[in-house]
């Protein structure tokens, strides 16, 4: 039997990229209501670091959030764009250290105000659903620990007649 078509199947991650996506439109749409533009959700972890650090490389950043390298330096150069960030040369010719600007300064307390109430509204999520967000995030995390997601994809894999 032949495998169905991909382009008809139904992506399984759609429902949750869509999810994640429009609870921060909907983040970055309090932040615009406040004043607070070109600054978008994901962009809070790392000024609030870094207000709390001083400036870091790149990989020190990424390392400190638990962030892949390159989606840090996709940030900082957003951030860098909305002038929230400097970068100067670090201590070798291959880093740069980022270091807040004034603008990215003065938004840490909305920022870590926001931060926090993000925290209390997922608590309120977790209490009114019937499986709480980060219980089946934790569960899910489990589950792959005893049998990885590439196992599993290769379980499932079966390669089209050559």
């Amino acid at each position: 039997m032949r495998n169905p078509d991909p382009t008809v199947l139904p992506d399984p991650w759609y429902a949750l990229h869509k999810l994640l996506s429009d609870m921060d439109a909907e983040i970055e749409q309090v932040y615009v209501e406040r004043g607070i533009n070109g600054v978008r959700p994901r962009f809070a972890y790392p000024l609030i670091r870094l207000a709390h650090t001083g400036p870091l490389t790149i990989r020190e950043l990424a390392e400190s959030l638990d962030r892949s390298h390159s989606a840090i330096s996709q940030t900082i150069a957003a951030m860098r764009k909305e002038g929230l960030v400097t970068s100067e040369p670090g201590p070798d010719a291959r880093t740069r250290r980022i270091e807040l600007t004034e603008r990215g300064r003065s938004l840490v307390p909305f920022l870590e105000a926001e931060w926090r109430a993000t925290h209390a509204t997922v608590a309120e999520l977790d209490g009114e659903v019937p499986y709480a967000m980060t219980t089946v995030v934790e569960e899910l995390r489990r589950a792959l620990e005893q049998r990885p997601m590439r196992q599993r994809v290769l379980d499932h894999l079966v390669e089209p007649p050559q």
